[in-house]
């Protein structure tokens, strides 16, 4: 039987940021394993098959990026968590990241709290996207429902496109989870549905302002794209 502990394995190889992220996910009683490099922490992730991986992308011998792809096309560690550990200068790296299948990035240098907010948002995934299956949610006091494609906040119903909801109910059932533009393109378009990446920017000025103040609730993440904005203080 699978440890109830959620299983954390970091691949990073500066010793002091390892060696930190240790004693940190070790105080908030996760089991910890570590390794310094891509291939010691492929084979480690491959035997040991944790819940997430806090990976850095600048690895010694295999990249943190090609370890992301292979990782993510083994079936056996397919569902495994990725946060990325990256540099403010890697925005390209952080698009090719998350397009190949990791859930999140914190950039250098970072605040413990700050990812360990980001850990338990990646760790709750699972649970709210089962929640996300019936037939409605609420979220900050917005209704969505997806049978009748209403939108609810508080008594007022929102009259919106289909790609506007198409976008809200995706962003708002992966609460914190960042989507690049192609990601939410290729999610939400339907059959001879054209939608663009400068069409995304464009829908998205359109949502937030019809939600009013909750408009803010979809945050940009620069370079990258949008995500449902999580209380990280």
């Amino acid at each position: 039987m699978k440890n109830s502990t959620p299983h954390i394995l970091i691949i990073e190889d500066e010793p002091d940021i390892n060696e930190l992220l240790v004693i940190s996910l070790e105080k908030n009683e996760y089991t910890v394993s570590k390794s310094f490099d891509g291939e010691s922490g492929l084979k480690m992730a491959r035997k040991s098959l944790p819940d997430l991986i806090l990976l850095d992308l600048m690895l010694p011998g295999i990249n943190g990026l090609d370890v992301c792809k292979l990782l993510k096309s083994e079936k056996d560690t397919f569902h495994t968590k990725i946060i990325m550990l990256t540099a403010l200068s890697q925005e390209n790296d952080i698009v090719k990241g998350l397009e190949i299948g990791a859930d999140d990035y914190i950039t250098k240098p970072f605040s413990i709290k700050v990812l360990n907010a980001r850990i338990k948002s990646v760790l709750r995934r699972n649970t709210n996207e089962e929640k996300s299956l019936g037939d409605s949610i609420i979220i900050e006091n917005i209704q969505i429902t997806s049978r009748t494609r209403t939108v609810k906040i508080g008594k007022d119903i929102l009259d919106l496109t289909f790609t506007e909801f198409q976008i809200l109910f995706l962003l708002a059932t992966h609460q914190g989870w960042v989507f690049t533009r192609y990601q939410i393109i290729d999610k939400i378009r339907g059959n001879n549905y054209s939608v663009t990446d400068r069409s995304v920017d464009f829908q998205i000025v359109g949502l937030r302002k019809k939600m009013g103040s909750k408009g803010k609730l979809i945050e940009t993440i620069r370079g990258v794209g949008y995500r449902f904005h999580l209380n990280e203080t």
